[in-house]
């Protein structure tokens, strides 16, 4: 499997950027520090975070979000849900740390 590791440090991506780094380095996982998400991401009102799921979906490209988002999950009962049925899928997850990642990662069927 190819990953894309997005580095942690920098300005929020949007998704066709992530699309078109991930289709140029052909990689079928994009690791996503939650830092680099833009803004209004995690308030689902804004359709931001349909749009990136949707974007990723018609790429055919999964996408791991990593780090600490107890604070936004905290403030929305729509998140906590829309993060709880996205990590039962293989789409979109949502992970505490790249260390959760790996263990979720090395649990997957591997595929041909």
């Amino acid at each position: 499997m190819n990953v894309l590791v997005v580095p942690s440090d920098g300005p929020a991506l949007g998704p066709t950027d992530l699309v078109a780094q991930a289709l140029g380095e052909q990689a079928d996982l994009i690791c996503l520090p939650a830092s680099r998400l833009a803004d209004g991401f995690f308030d689902l009102r804004t359709g931001v975070a349909g749009e990136y799921a949707q974007k990723f979906v018609n790429y055919r490209l999964r996408v791991a979000v990593v780090g600490d988002i107890s604070g936004h999950l905290e403030r929305s009962e729509a998140l906590r849900a829309f993060v709880t049925e996205s990590n039962r899928g293989r789409q979109l997850w949502f992970v505490p740390t790249q260390a959760d990642l790996d263990d979720r990662l090395a649990r997957e069927p591997q595929r041909p």
